[in-house]
């Protein structure tokens, strides 16, 4: 039986149901009971910064966390007993990327690029940089071009990719080298003594990649893009993680697979005995 486990999942259309694609009745109740299960150590994901992300939590009723990493990565929260407490140290750890610089000096390396508009301020931090773009951006190309520029100003930076379906919009991070979902989820499992036999995540779109790719046992949803389901595949047979990816397929607990019910089947394809837990109710 397990002793500890750590799950970590994405927000938008991974654990909230704002896609287009139906929850499962019960989905999120069974994902409360799942979680609320003393063994279990839970951390949201997320690109939202930290009042988008209790945005959520009060509108969809969600389990309060032990741990927010927002801000895709650049920001990691530790929450205790409803109190927000800023965790200087991953900050300390991922600033030496940028040798000192931050958002303030970069931004204006990108001016004459004419398909990149600046995301609003409250999205904007230290450590990431965020972009709106049309879908026909031609990425690939930009992408080498941001690049090129960082380098040139010895910057080592990480340029984050994903689409906002609700909108129909590319969104553009520019972050850190170290400041992705993986290097902040290994960082936090360092620190409170978790590996990768002991640790779930579950996402559903592009900047999951990394994380979906990794050796962390990974699920993606069943509503996650079939572009996404693809490339997630791709990248992991290149690194030889097949054993640790797997794609909800519904029909767990008779739901559909979908947000939070393949949060929940991930979790139980990875460990069979929490299928126990989901099943009963506890005082």
């Amino acid at each position: 039986m397990i002793k500890r486990i750590l799950i970590c999942t994405d927000l938008d259309r991974t654990l909230l149901p704002n896609g287009r694609q139906p929850e499962s009745a019960g989905a999120r109740t069974t994902f409360s009971r799942l979680v609320s299960r003393p063994e279990v150590t839970l951390a949201y994901v997320s690109g939202r910064h930290r009042e988008l992300v209790e945005d959520a939590i009060r509108e969809y009723e969600l389990p309060l966390p032990d741990w927010v990493i927002a801000d895709v990565g650049t920001t990691i929260y530790q929450v205790r007993t409803g109190e927000w407490r800023h965790w200087p140290e991953w900050e300390q750890d991922i600033g030496t990327d940028w040798r000192g610089l931050t958002v303030n000096d970069l931004w204006p390396l990108f001016t004459d690029l004419s398909s990149l508009r600046l995301q609003e301020t409250a999205k904007q931090n230290r450590y990431k940089l965020s972009y709106y773009l049309p879908l026909l951006t031609d990425i690939d190309a930009l992408q080498r071009e941001m690049l090129r520029r960082l380098e040139s100003q010895k910057v080592a930076a990480s340029l984050i990719y994903s689409v906002d379906e609700a909108t129909s919009t590319g969104l553009l991070d520019v972050l850190p080298a170290h400041a992705t979902k993986l290097h902040a989820l290994e960082f936090l499992m360092q620190h409170q003594g978790f590996d990768y036999a002991n640790t779930v995540f579950a996402g559903d779109s592009g900047n999951d990649l990394p994380v979906l790719a990794s050796a962390i046992q990974s699920v993606l949803v069943a509503n996650a893009d079939v572009d996404v389901i693809e490339q997630a595949k791709t990248q992991a047979r290149k690194q030889g993680t097949m054993a640790a990816f797997y794609v909800a397929q519904g029909n767990f607990l008779g739901m559909n697979g979908n947000y939070s019910a393949g949060i929940v089947e991930g979790v139980a394809h990875y460990h069979p005995d929490t299928q126990v837990w989901m099943e009963q109710d506890y005082d």
